[in-house]
């Protein structure tokens, strides 16, 4: 499992004859979830199954957990599967954990030796829960990329007890029952199921690719035995965005969850998104699914993107909020230091607020300049080294030539001023603005405000699937 990397061209890409469609995007920050009251159903005995996106680290954020997956009677009767600390050292966060308390004592608390922090990376995670099981350790499985993952156990649930899951009570998607604020989810999930009555093992989920056995993958799994509350959330219809496909029609509730957030961003089609883990250390805030940088200092400080480019054609989308500060967004090379002003350092090519194009820090020029909610196209074409940049669909820099140091690429932003300056970058799997037209690459994936295609020439969105074909 990647920890701490970036996407660069892979030299083989595994086939995906199951697609997933679309995702949805949780931001901690806007009090997502999905709810349920559940009727009765099979206390010792469940599967959840998740492909998960986590766009952000609990060291990071300062929070405390990211709920996944809740059920709550009250604080004496409860049961969670989240990010948290690991039970071997209280300092080391971003481990799985599932926790319990059953008549206000502790009844289940166990987490995963591994952490996860990969914000670029989509992890399947399955928690297969059995207390009818002979063995302590049995009772409790996580897998992680269809591997059982090692488990600290603090405290083991009794054999043949009844937990907090799968009692008439509400059940939470992306956060605790309460909405608290340092326990809200920050990422994307895609084909959420839960089974009531199995515990299955992630043979049931997905499978390893055949041509690159180290790679795990969804299969179909509308086949599956859900049992009396088990559901399967696909996220496909935007106008419903907790309806269960199952068959069941065990509908969530929606809170705070609208299409916007909807994301074709999927553990079949990786879309890139800005980095936190690849950002300068006055970083500011990066938010709604990790398309959103905000300034929060007087200094520049920035973020780049998670998927890196050697060659191809590609585009994306810029709309700047504020402009109290400056900006600057364009590509930097990934061998500059990134905390040492990335503007000014060789192997960067930026746009600037005040109207110049910076190359190896050097600015000229004297270009058109963006106010509020202006969205500017950005077209890199790696085959001839050259940038075009566009203001609401018109020109404003063409054919401009990038660095000569050429290695691999990162998209990069920056503002500065308190938190005035945001900067919104549509890589087109999950917008964060209003796109009021819609258009898609010519492979069909992305959604702009503008055209890929350019005088002819098609751009594509940047994703694991275009980077295998052109990248």
């Amino acid at each position: 499992m990647p920890i701490n990397s970036f996407l660069y061209p892979a030299p083989s890409t595994p086939t995906f004859p199951y697609q997933v469609a679309n995702s949805l995007r949780f931001d901690d920050d806007s009090s997502h979830s999905l709810t349920r009251t559940f009727g009765s159903g099979n206390q010792k005995t469940w599967t959840w199954s998740a492909w998960v996106k986590k766009t952000a680290n609990l060291t990071t954020l300062g929070d405390f957990d990211f709920l996944l997956f809740n059920g709550y009677q009250d604080n004496n009767n409860r049961l969670s599967i989240f990010y948290s600390q690991t039970q071997a050292d209280s300092s080391v966060d971003d481990c799985l954990k599932i926790f319990g308390t059953a008549s206000g004592s502790t009844s289940v608390n166990a987490s995963t030796s591994a952490v996860y922090r990969d914000n670029s990376a989509w992890y399947h995670v399955v928690c297969a829960f059995d207390t009818t099981q002979a063995t302590g350790s049995d009772r409790i499985k996580i897998y992680v990329n269809g591997v059982q993952q090692t488990l600290t156990f603090d405290t083991t649930p009794a054999q043949n007890s009844n937990q907090s899951i799968n009692f008439n009570q509400n059940h939470t998607i992306g956060n605790y029952n309460t909405n608290t604020t340092s326990t809200e989810f920050d990422g994307y999930m895609a084909e959420v199921v839960f089974i009531d009555g199995t515990a299955l093992d992630p043979t049931s989920f997905g499978e390893f690719d055949s041509d690159s056995p180290t790679i795990w993958k969804p299969i179909d799994v509308s086949g599956l035995t859900f049992g009396t509350n088990g559901f399967y959330l696909d996220f496909e219809d935007s106008s419903a965005l907790g309806n269960d496909v199952s068959g069941n029609n065990n509908d969530f509730t929606v809170n705070n969850l609208t299409s916007v957030d909807q994301s074709t961003d999927t553990c079949t089609n990786n879309f890139a998104t800005l980095n936190p883990l690849f950002a300068t250390q006055d970083s500011g805030t990066i938010t709604e699914g990790n398309t959103i940088y905000t300034a929060s200092a007087n200094a520049w400080g920035g973020s780049g993107s998670t998927i890196g480019l050697t060659q191809g054609k590609w585009y994306f989308e810029i709309q700047i909020n504020n402009n109290a500060g400056g900006h600057f967004f364009g590509v930097i090379d990934d061998s500059a230091n990134v905390n040492d002003n990335p503007h000014q350092r060789t192997g960067s090519t930026f746009y600037y607020s005040g109207g110049q194009m910076y190359k190896d820090g050097s600015g000229s020029g004297s270009y058109s300049t963006f106010g509020a909610s202006d969205i500017g196209g950005v077209y890199l074409n790696l085959d001839d080294n050259q940038i075009s940049i566009y203001k609401n669909g018109s020109a404003i820099v063409t054919d401009f030539a990038l660095s000569t140091t050429k290695n691999t690429l990162f998209v990069w932003v920056m503002g500065y001023n308190s938190g005035s300056d945001q900067l919104k970058v549509n890589f087109g799997g999950t917008p964060p603005f209003t796109i009021s037209s819609g258009n898609a690459d010519a492979n069909g994936y992305g959604n702009f405000e503008y055209s890929p295609t350019l005088s002819g020439v098609n751009y594509y969105s940047i994703n694991t699937k275009n980077l295998a074909e052109f990248g």
